[in-house]
């Protein structure tokens, strides 16, 4: 049976995938793609994850398409709200019709002989092994494994007589209204549950480790409201954005150079959020830099709030063991529970765990240099949309998927069909792909491809420097060979 041909296979229907349609379609009017979608549904993230509270850690005006403005009132948006505006998106632009949802990638195998990739595929409803081809596989399938969080050994565990659940696995029926409950962790995801479990349970108990930096911002962002109320959508969106942007990348260039500064700023607000008598230093200030980790940002002070009405509370220590009535501490106290959520972290999953091969040889991740972020050394017509570490994660996919439209325009233009990054290892230093020590990136940091120390083998973190990098570089730039 002859195998489906496409120009591009989008692989994942969630923010990136549905951001690198729009780009294709516009950009590539005559190219024909296809989006596969393991699960049954598009939106990815804001699909996967139901616990309560699931929203953005980043502003919507730069976490939104730069080609569809955000139009709520609130620029902290909760998890439906962003699944809709992903949704709408796709209706709006007809390529919700070009997502094949239930079909898994497995592999994907390239012959320098036909310039085309062989994507093996299961079709996850049937099972079914099928088989498409493509000329250019685009990866918009996110950063860590979906069908697992992580979550670490914990001592006794099978003793608890309570319900474990991690919140990448919540479900409606977990049930906490008037329950003891303890959240295991002080990230994102922490910080996100515990003022939202604490309006119905009976208790909740923030248990960290180690502190986190939180700061607080109000859900509505007053200047762009108000700016669409006198300003074009358009507009109005585009000077909000860039408002975000600045702000953004200034605040992240004064913790690194004055982080000491920067600290006192985090533990300065969390003491004028909660008063006296709270000890902060303990509980909100960790012992590395700002932004060595991603901060945590609580929209209109509600962790302070849940905290200060003592529906909550954070207790900083180590887990001794689990007890059949909770959690035994190293310290000697016992914490009781009817519900443990350990929001514990992700699995980082580089390109979907996807078995590569080119021209017979199979591809190993550790052994590659990352290209621009986005494509790999010996891997032709391949890329990957991976977001920012410090900055919204759509800001580096749009300028992704603009630059790989660049790329196959030129490459029809100049009767090209190949296009593969080429590294000299001696020529370059060799660093880790994230400079970044939060617990998912360095449990996973051996299994991920490298960078280089110059451009264009350098990540950078910097969306104003990827503007000139992504938009207005030479193609033909000694690194990209060209067939």
């Amino acid at each position: 049976m002859k195998q489906p041909y496409f120009d591009v296979i989008i692989v994942g229907a969630g923010l990136s995938g549905i951001g690198a349609a729009h780009h294709l379609q516009k950009n590539c009017p005559d190219r024909s793609f296809t989006i596969l979608e393991a699960r049954e549904a598009m939106g990815g993230t804001w699909d996967l994850f139901r616990y309560p509270g699931i929203r953005s850690d980043s502003d919507m005006y730069t976490l939104g398409y730069s080609f569809r403005p955000w139009k709520e009132a609130k620029a902290i948006a909760d998890g439906p709200a962003i699944l809709k505006y992903i949704k709408d998106t796709a209706k709006e632009g007809g390529f919700d019709q070009k997502i094949q949802y239930k079909h898994k990638v497995k592999a994907a195998t390239w012959s320098s002989v036909t310039q085309k990739w062989t994507v093996k595929i299961e079709r996850t409803d049937t099972q079914e092994m099928v088989q498409f081809c493509c000329n250019f596989l685009l990866m918009c399938s996110g950063y860590y494994d979906y069908d697992n969080g992580y979550t670490p050994h914990f001592e006794g565990r099978e003793r608890f007589k309570g319900r474990i659940v991690h919140p990448q696995k919540w479900t409606s029926d977990v049930e906490y209204t008037d329950k003891k409950v303890v959240v295991i962790g002080s990230g994102a995801t922490a910080v996100t549950l515990v003022p939202e479990l604490a309006q119905k349970a009976q208790k909740v108990t923030m248990l960290q480790r180690s502190p986190t930096y939180i700061t607080s911002a109000p859900s509505k962002d007053a200047i762009a409201n108000g700016l669409r109320r006198v300003l074009p959508s358009k507009v109005a969106y585009t000077i909000s954005r860039w408002k975000n942007i600045l702000l953004g990348m200034a605040f992240f260039k004064l913790a690194r150079s004055k982080p000491n500064f920067v600290r006192k700023l985090f533990v300065k607000n969390a003491k004028k959020e909660l008063g006296e008598g709270f000890e902060v230093e303990k509980h909100f200030k960790p012992k590395y830099n700002p932004w060595d980790q991603r901060v945590c940002l609580v929209p209109d002070s509600d962790l302070f709030e849940s905290l200060k009405s003592g529906k909550a509370e954070i207790v900083t220590d180590h887990i001794e063991t689990f007890t059949e009535k909770g959690i035994q501490l190293k310290s000697g106290q016992e914490l009781e529970a009817d519900l443990i959520v350990t929001a514990t972290g992700l699995n980082m999953k580089i390109i979907s765990g996807i078995q590569l091969e080119v021209d017979g040889k199979l591809i190993n991740a550790p052994d590659l240099y990352c290209y621009r972020g986005m494509m790999f050394s010996d891997v032709p017509n391949f890329a990957m949309v991976f977001g920012y570490t410090n900055a919204s994660w759509t800001l580096k996919a749009d300028l992704t998927c603009e630059y790989v439209c660049r790329l196959l325009n030129y490459m029809k233009k100049t009767g090209r069909k190949q296009v593969t990054p080429r590294v000299d290892a001696s020529t370059i230093t060799e660093i880790p792909l994230l400079d970044f020590n939060s617990g998912y990136v360095l449990r996973a940091l051996d299994t991920l491809p490298k960078q280089g120390s110059e451009t264009p083998w350098r990540v950078h973190q910097n969306y104003v420097k990827d503007i000139f990098n992504f938009r207005h570089s030479k193609l033909e730039d000694e690194v990209l060979e060209f067939e």
